[in-house]
């Protein structure tokens, strides 16, 4: 039984670690939600094989499966990768699994944070969530991890650190009515340092135009390197996303992390604009309470959102114009690390990205 702890990981002098930095592992969730994955998720879950695979060739990957899919997915993945029964609402681990933290002896314990399907029953996507909300003590059971049980909502894909005391997050997330209402936003600063070891937080006002996880971090502006973020970016001062960028990019130049330096910003031109069509959205089923993929949605499409691993990154592209320019970005900046590109609509489809199905392990030493 893994140990649940009554401290904090700041307390105990664990923080999270940069995405860069080296991994023992890397976890996935397998998707069959016929109201969220078109056509039983066949199509989605061809796409997770090739995330895991691309992964796997650098650090161990196991995907968690539930019962139905347990065959399935055991013979559509190598034997190589690691798959276990687990009980789950949908398939985005790095936001209902845990978040990983180390300390410098490099011992590795996790956060579980309250999860309530992006917004609870204000704005949240589906209900019921109890199985993912309980997804990540049990990640953290069968590695054998520490708990930190967080007491307030919170989902991977919302925050993203350098590794070295800076982290950004969105107003736009993680002020909504759906999370926390009852928590200021100096409430909710004390908390992130206190559950990821950092020193400054950097506030970006939104996230991607549209997004349904109301405006996550890791779909918008990342770190790649200290003191180097990626944003997404649009020229057409015309697109609801040029303002949302143009916001962001007025607080990364007068932003000075940790360690007291002022940030690079490398522009990434989004996607598209990219819409549902009529055939993906008849091809989802429809339930109340979930949702909808309707016929001309507009999808938040962003090559910010990919994993980067111990020694590959792994980026979304959309047979679009600007995909060419995102993998050469991709291959400037995570050199020597190779670019492993993968077909992302499908996942985007389900409304996300490589990174938000991803949730890395960190090694520690």
């Amino acid at each position: 039984m893994t140990r649940t702890l009554d401290s904090t990981p700041a307390a105990d002098g664990y923080r999270m670690p940069a995405e860069w930095a080296h991994h023992s592992g890397c976890w996935l969730i397998w998707p069959e939600r016929p109201d969220n994955w078109r056509l039983g998720g066949k199509p989605a879950q061809a796409v997770f094989a090739q995330v895991a695979e691309a992964i796997a060739g650098t650090e161990a990957v196991t995907v968690a499966v539930s019962a139905r899919q347990f065959d399935n997915a055991r013979s559509e993945l190598g034997e190589h990768i690691r798959v276990v029964e687990m009980s789950n609402d949908d398939s985005w681990i790095r936001d209902c699994g845990p978040t990983f933290v180390v300390n410098d002896a490099g011992d590795v314990r996790g956060v579980d944070w309250d999860f309530n399907a992006w917004g609870g029953l204000v704005d949240g996507l589906y209900f019921p969530w109890a199985a993912d909300d309980a997804v990540a003590r049990k990640v953290l059971e069968i590695e054998g991890a520490a708990r930190y049980k967080a007491p307030f909502v919170l989902e991977g894909g919302s925050i993203d650190v350098d590794g070295e005391g800076t982290l950004l997050v969105t107003e736009e997330c993680l002020l909504s009515a759906g999370r926390n209402p009852d928590l200021t936003r100096e409430d909710l600063e004390t908390l992130l340092r206190d559950h990821l070891g950092v020193e400054v937080i950097i506030w970006l006002p939104f996230g991607v135009y549209l997004d349904e996880t109301n405006g996550h971090v890791d779909n918008f502006c990342r770190f790649v390197a200290p003191g180097k973020v990626m944003l997404t970016w649009t020229d057409d001062p015309t697109d609801p996303q040029y303002d949302r960028s143009a916001a962001a990019l007025k607080v990364l130049e007068n932003a000075v992390d940790a360690r007291g330096r002022t940030l690079e910003v490398v522009k990434l031109h989004q996607p598209g604009p990219i819409f549902i069509t009529d055939e993906e959205s008849g091809g989802v089923d429809s339930i109340a309470g979930t949702l909808p993929r309707e016929a001309g949605d507009r999808l938040a499409g962003s090559y910010v959102n990919s994993y980067i691993g111990n020694d590959v990154v792994v980026l979304p592209v959309f047979d679009d114009p600007h995909d060419d320019a995102a993998v050469a970005a991709y291959t400037e900046m995570f050199a020597p690390r190779r670019v492993v590109t993968v077909p992302g609509r499908e996942i985007l489809l389900g409304g996300g990205n490589v990174h938000c199905i991803t949730q890395q392990q960190p090694s520690g030493h």
